[in-house]
């Protein structure tokens, strides 16, 4: 597995080391590159005034978190277009892909900025530029997989000059229109190259020169040179795909509907998946991808060993189709514990309601598993991804779990999330999540907040009160909104925007919506009576935070109405974030529940 991810903070812990391992890849293949330049790398990124550009850093890292290659792209919003500064592999890797699957990123990053096109340099391929006969190889092989994305020369300029009479091999300025069919003209390319002598090296080139250069482009609009390596020229090859980049990833638990509890008036059933499935297929908002496999150690970083060693071995020694409900709940003591597999379910778990059969491991596994993959995509540039799994997770705490709830699929997730930047999880479903409270409630780098019902009434009953704000360095990063048992829509709204602007006066990096749709009229397990148009407007609001975002599916037990209600909130979601001036995208709601 190959993600690449944008760093925007080199100062976070996690990323320093991709920062070493950036500078080492520079200094290993562009040896001749200034000291300072590299040292200046962590600044360019936070201080964008100073250099009169913004700066996006990509990382190209594998599954074990090597970094393997990255870009340097620089975006001069006031001239409208992105300078690639650097593209580079691990020696060894230039043959294997990643280089391509970097630059391909940066098309889709430069695209989605709306610019003219993206610029470049690359070595002369011409052997009267080129004095050491040694590089020409190499720098056609780099011009031919240019060439393979529509990047070409800028030809008829005096900008393969070269500055001092020593240097040798002046680059040639690449453009790749990025598919745009509009010619670059001779005033556009003008004022672009004052700007990429004047501020990517402006100790370097001496104004002379850089006016020399800029009065040498004549033709209007420029001129390329043509295709010299590709045979067969396809120019619609040349789009990126940016038209997937705003769609919601969508992952769905493929082993929930194992997890059945043939039982009279257990609500959390298989059935709930492909009701909503069916709903949100009709919408077009989402691409749909496939979950990869994760090692245990994202787990066990929110859930105690012992509890996920009992819950893995019980559930394999269970026989198909028998289920092991917790009866006895000891007082726990750190040193012993119920040695009976059966007798031990209580000692991990909160309710009697809860069971643990063969297949509780797999299909909870699975979710963490899917959830992971989503957070992947968020770390690659997608704007949001939502986890359609069962069992739900936001009851599980570190020690245990209950509430049909095995693995916090949150939590898993957010801790990841953590070492990348600020980290808010916003719980709406209608019980109040006392997992992520329990797991972060002594941390600072995630945010909590949860909207339910008062625990006076609503399960878990023994968390979820207002005054329950965290402890030590989390104090004050946990906040509870318990509401009364007959709360109106628009008194939910109004709390939902209190819960927003916490968020938003954290600013995290990245939100987590535990989406719980047990809010709705006639729900078995709630009391609220939230209709198909207060989830577009919830959604709606949470869109407009226009964060990356990852939503996690929780409860939603009425059948009748959990595919629409699912597709409501979507439909407000998608709408707050690509075209914030309308209310609806696709589906006319209606008060009906």
């Amino acid at each position: 597995m190959l993600r690449i991810r944008k760093i925007s903070n080199p100062y976070l812990g996690y990323n320093l080391s991709a920062m070493s391992a950036v500078r080492e890849i520079l200094s290993g293949q562009f040896p001749e590159l200034w000291k300072d330049k590299i040292e200046k790398l962590d600044e360019q990124l936070v201080n964008p005034l100073k250099f009169k550009y913004q700066s996006f850093l990509l990382v190209a890292e594998n599954i074990h978190e090597t970094i393997l290659g990255f870009a340097l792209m620089k975006y001069m919003p006031d001239l409208h277009f992105c300078f690639l500064d650097f593209i580079a592999t691990l020696p060894g890797k230039t043959s294997s892909g990643v280089g391509s699957f970097i630059y391909q990123r940066i098309r889709e990053e430069a695209a989605s900025l709306n610019v003219t096109g993206l610029f470049f340099e690359c070595l002369p391929d011409d052997p009267e530029l080129c004095r050491d006969i040694t590089f020409l190889e190499q720098n056609k092989k780099r011009l031919a997989f240019y060439e393979r994305f529509g990047a070409r020369p800028v030809i008829n300029t005096l900008y393969a000059t070269l500055v001092k009479p020593e240097d040798d091999s002046p680059p040639y300025l690449m453009f790749d229109s990025l598919g745009n069919q509009v010619p670059l003209s001779r005033l556009k390319a003008k004022k672009i190259v004052r700007a990429i002598l004047e501020r990517i090296y402006p100790d370097y080139c001496p104004p002379e020169y850089i006016t020399r250069v800029v009065n040498s482009i004549k033709s209007d609009p420029v001129s390329l040179r043509p295709f010299m390596y590709r045979k067969k020229i396809n120019t619609s090859s040349f789009n990126p795909d940016i038209s997937t980049k705003h769609k919601i990833f969508w992952i769905i638990n493929d082993k929930s509907s194992i997890h059945d509890i043939h039982q009279r008036g257990y609500v959390e059933s298989p059935v709930r998946i492909p009701h909503i499935t069916t709903e949100l297929e009709k919408t077009g908002y989402f691409r749909t991808g496939k979950s990869s496999e994760f090692p245990d150690r994202y787990i066990l970083a929110v859930h105690d060993k012992k509890y996920v060693d009992y819950f893995k071995k019980v559930c394999n020694n269970l026989k198909p189709g028998k289920s092991v409900y917790p009866y006895v709940f000891p007082i726990r003591n750190s040193a012993r514990s119920p040695k009976e597999l059966s007798v031990r379910a209580g000692y991990f778990c909160i309710d009697t309601f809860t069971p643990l059969n063969r297949n509780a491991f797999i299909a909870a596994r699975a979710g963490i598993d899917c959830t992971l993959t989503a957070v992947n995509e968020l770390l690659s540039g997608a704007d949001s991804a939502y986890v359609l799994t069962r069992p739900p997770g936001h009851h599980a705490e570190r020690f245990v779990f209950g509430g049909f709830c095995y693995f916090n699929n949150n939590a898993v997730a957010a801790d990841y999330l953590s070492r990348f930047g600020r980290i808010s999880i916003l719980d709406i479903d209608y019980h109040h999540g006392n997992g992520q409270q329990q797991i972060f409630y002594d941390r600072n780098d995630v945010l909590t907040v949860s909207i339910h019902g008062h625990p006076s009434f609503a399960y878990p009953y023994f968390s979820g009160f207002p005054d329950e704000k965290g402890e030590g360095p989390g104090t004050g990063y946990n906040h509870n909104f318990p509401l009364h048992e007959h709360c109106t829509p628009d008194e939910y709204r109004k709390t939902l925007a209190k819960a927003l602007k916490i968020i938003s006066q954290y600013h995290p990096d990245y939100l987590i919506i535990a989406l719980g749709l047990d809010t709705a009229k006639g729900d078995p397990t709630g009391t609220w009576k939230l209709a198909i148009n207060d989830f577009e407007a919830n959604g709606r609001m949470i869109g407009a935070m226009k964060l990356p975002t990852l939503v996690v599916q929780e409860g939603g037990y009425k059948i009748q109405t959990l595919g629409r209600n699912a597709r409501a909130f979507f439909d407000g979601f998608v709408s707050a974030r690509i075209n914030p001036g309308n209310k609806k995208v696709s589906m006319a709601v209606n008060n009906e529940s």
